[in-house]
């Protein structure tokens, strides 16, 4: 145990040097027995991780690996190259994909939403790969977005196939990339819209309907869970990655290879239950909250407030003390002409010696220089 403690950090530090900031490892407790061959539980904010198995241990994933189809779905939606109601034309390899699936029609329209929501919501194979081939022209060419997407995402311990999961050579994952892939999605509020739904219909153009019954267990019979993705095949065994929020702490959930549809939705509550018994969210830089008030130079203002452009909280164990430090580097005067939203200094989030977030300090209102009658005016002043 102490020799895997040792390579557990050793690798951490490796990873580290080719992704940048890397989140901390929180010291965890015992928590109750997990036989699934590998699982994490992982804070959403920070990205600490709680617990883990075997969490970078590269395995099939099954069905997990439609949350990157899922994710660049929902990415291109947003970034308007994609809208919920295009319509898109299936074909005869989509439709007849087999598997998980909603018996999508061949050479028929179907609308993006549908499509997103079939995948979401009941895992579908032949809706992944209609949006698929919509995005992207083909699996093939989709398939490597996926893998650029993991690679910008630091996910080492990925390499994708197909977008569906379904089994294939060379393509597996891990507990960890799963959790980060699913902490990316529970940021988009787009992807929540579908993720809780338990029981919805699916009305083809024909006007045949598909009853849709969510996989993921959890989030009718979970307080506080509202997203996830399962996964099962013979090589990958059952597989759950959730999402919970409570209060203000949400966490991540997943475990890989449990022996039946059973265990993995017991332990991954179990994660859970663990994660919020033992531990909660401490807001170390607040979006709300004045950093310092500083001098403008050559401004129609003498002084502006300086804001942290982002939140930031860190998990810690309940009853103790955090050792997160919170270190400021700002000028001593902002000079205007100056924007707001503008980066004028930095705020260094570090917790043993290690920067764990770097946020920017950014100025919270326009700052205009003075005109020529502004100067008269000042040096008027001056002499009363």
């Amino acid at each position: 145990m102490k020799r895997f403690f040792i390579f557990s950090m050793i690798s951490a530090i490796i990873l580290s040097t080719y992704c940048g900031i890397m989140p901390i490892s929180v010291q965890a407790a015992a928590v109750e027995d997990v036989s699934s061959k590998s699982a994490v539980l992982m804070d959403y904010g920070s990205g600490d991780v709680l617990f883990e198995k075997n969490s970078h241990d590269k395995v099939p994933v099954a069905s997990m690996v439609k949350m990157m189809t899922i994710l660049l779905t929902v990415e291109e939606i947003e970034e308007g190259n994609l809208h919920l109601n295009d319509m898109l034309t299936t074909t005869e390899n989509a439709a007849g994909m087999g598997g998980s699936q909603v018996f999508i029609d061949a050479y028929v329209d179907y609308s993006v939403e549908d499509m997103l929501k079939s995948v979401i919501v009941a895992s579908a194979n032949d809706a992944s790969v209609a949006l698929a081939e919509y995005i992207s022209g083909s699996e093939q060419t989709f398939v490597k977005k996926m893998n650029e997407r993991a690679k910008q995402l630091c996910m080492h311990d990925t390499n994708y196939v197909n977008c569906t999961g379904l089994p294939a050579p060379e393509q597996y994952s891990s507990a960890y990339d799963s959790a980060i892939i699913l902490q990316q999605l529970a940021g988009h509020e787009l992807y929540h819209n579908y993720s809780s739904i338990w029981m919805q219909d699916l009305v083809h153009p024909s006007g045949r309907k598909t009853g849709l019954v969510n996989t993921n267990r959890l989030i009718r019979y979970y307080q506080g869970c509202d997203g996830g993705k399962t996964g099962s095949t013979n090589e990958a065994g059952c597989c759950l990655a959730a999402t919970a929020k409570r209060d203000d702490m949400r966490l991540i959930g997943v475990v890989v290879g449990a022996k039946d549809s059973k265990t993995r939705f017991n332990e991954c509550s179990s994660l859970f239950n663990y994660g919020f018994a033992n531990f909660e969210n401490k807001s170390l830089v607040s979006t709300q909250q004045s950093l310092s008030s500083l001098p403008v130079s050559k401004g129609k203002i003498d002084k502006t407030q300086i804001f942290a452009a982002e939140n930031y909280s860190a998990v810690v164990k309940k009853g103790e003390d955090s050792d997160y430090e919170v270190t400021y580097h700002m000028p001593t005067f902002v000079k205007a002409p100056a924007k707001a939203g503008q980066s004028v200094g930095k705020i260094i989030v570090s917790k043993g010696g290690v920067v764990v977030k770097e946020i920017d300090a950014v100025l919270a209102e326009e700052l205009q220089a003075m005109s020529y009658f502004d100067t008269i005016k000042k040096i008027g002043e001056c002499w009363r």
